[in-house]
């Protein structure tokens, strides 16, 4: 790769930028290296953005190797991946900024293929995702938490690998900050970007996004995205989920079955216990439904199966008062690029 690749001199409006928000995770030494040896038009520069909250050391960039000259590192404190990317976009002066996350490996001939996919963007088309691969075992049916990762296949407009036009990209006011998590920030920009007039396309380069190590309970902190999801729904109305092409996900049995636990509680204090008994069949009934529906299609091993069942009995109140929380936090929000 070199200094001219990078600088695309047959076609200056071909040029781009990258930028990564990370947290030090180890995963970033890999995703540097397969950046540095795609083939085709290299990164005119790399900003790497560390968004630690205190960082306990400097990043491992050794995995940059020629790309180490064109790095700069910038920090943001821990403020979350949108303030993280936005950082980066400050300083893109590229016509062309491509955004990926610290845990994904581009494929070989990445950046041959992101040329055409810039070659190929009409000028009204704003945006252009690359083809993300969740690699799973083949030996076993897939956990959870790994089918939950292999979603990201289907996800449109995802960040893990998403090129955008700069200076519209700025125009907008970029990522909504307020989206703290990795999660709806990328569906709300596409969402704000079309709504404008603009195009988003899918592009035929691949990344290899592999399923991260994850604890017992990664499911259940998962459950703060409802808040995010709140928000979607205040800034881009009911039927965002469609026109962001998201799943709709299982919040409306969420609240049924919360709402059939509390009942059960409420009729029981009341001393109605025949009313409490078959509100607190219909909360075990819907339990029973969703830990299965998340066991049925997995490995079945009794550390998954257990589990399973343990998270079932949390997530849907968690759930719920997350999206209940989101709500009312949210209530006033202003569009992103019409905030005072």
């Amino acid at each position: 790769m070199t200094a001219d690749d990078a600088l695309h001199p047959e076609r200056p409006d071909l040029s781009y930028s990258v930028v990564i928000p990370t947290i030090g995770r180890r995963c970033l030494a890999d995703c540097l290296q397969a950046l540095a040896a795609a083939s085709g038009p290299g990164p005119y520069e790399v900003f790497l953005v560390d968004d630690r909250p205190a960082a306990d050391g400097p990043l491992d960039t050794r995995g940059a190797g020629p790309l180490t000259d064109r790095l700069r590192l910038l920090t943001t404190g821990g403020r979350g991946p949108a303030a993280a990317r936005n950082a980066g976009l400050r300083e893109v002066t590229t016509p062309w900024v491509v955004f990926l996350d610290d845990d994904v490996r581009v494929e070989a001939d990445w950046g041959s293929r992101l040329a055409d996919d810039l070659t190929a963007a009409g000028p009204m088309t704003v945006g252009v995702q690359g083809r993300l691969t969740v690699p799973l075992p083949a030996d076993r049916e897939p956990t959870d938490w790994e089918r939950c990762t292999a979603g990201l296949q289907e996800a449109a407009w995802a960040t893990a690998d998403m090129a955008y036009r700069t200076q519209a990209l700025m125009t907008a006011g970029g990522f909504d900050e307020r989206f703290r998590r990795a999660f709806r920030e990328d569906a709300d920009l596409a969402l704000r970007m079309m709504d404008a007039g603009w195009k988003l396309a899918r592009g035929g380069r691949s990344t290899l996004h592999p399923v991260r190590p994850a604890d017992r309970m990664v499911s259940v902190r998962a459950q703060r995205g409802n808040a995010d999801d709140a928000l979607m729904h205040h800034l881009h109305g009911a039927d965002w989920w469609t026109r962001a092409a998201a799943p709709r996900g299982r919040l409306p049995r969420h609240l049924a079955v919360t709402a059939a636990a509390l009942a059960a509680a409420a009729l029981a204090l009341a001393g109605r216990r025949r009313g409490a008994a078959v509100a607190a069949g219909l909360w075990a009934l819907g339990t029973a439904e969703f830990a299965w529906a998340r066991i049925a299609p997995g490995p079945r091993t009794a550390p998954e199966v257990a589990t399973m069942i343990g998270t079932s009995v949390v997530i849907p109140p968690l759930a719920v008062r997350h999206w209940a929380v989101g709500r009312v936090r949210h209530r006033g929000a202003a569009p992103w690029g019409d905030r005072a």
